[in-house]
């Protein structure tokens, strides 16, 4: 069960990630402007995958501190995402 949860949540931070990385906000071209610099053109996105691996791995192992962790992560970046979308000043 531990491991669907996390999964939906990584389908969701991967949605969120592909939504703003498309937005061509200022701030998220800056950010993907030095990842390229540092990991190359999908950087970002291997950052997100290993993250969604890390978790998936602790969740295998029982630990349900990865599932809080990832959970709240996923908040974190809904409301990045939120506050990037929906803030139009």
């Amino acid at each position: 069960m531990y491991i669907f949860v996390i999964f939906l949540c990584g389908v969701a931070n991967f949605a969120m990630h592909r939504a703003m990385l498309e937005s061509n906000h200022p701030l998220i071209a800056e950010a993907r402007g030095n990842f390229r610099k540092i990991l190359g053109p999908y950087g970002s996105y291997m950052l997100e995958f290993f993250m969604l691996a890390a978790a998936m791995i602790f969740a295998s192992m029982g630990m349900l501190t990865a599932v809080i962790f990832y959970f709240v992560y996923t908040l974190a970046n809904c409301a990045a995402a939120w506050i990037l979308f929906f803030n139009k000043h």
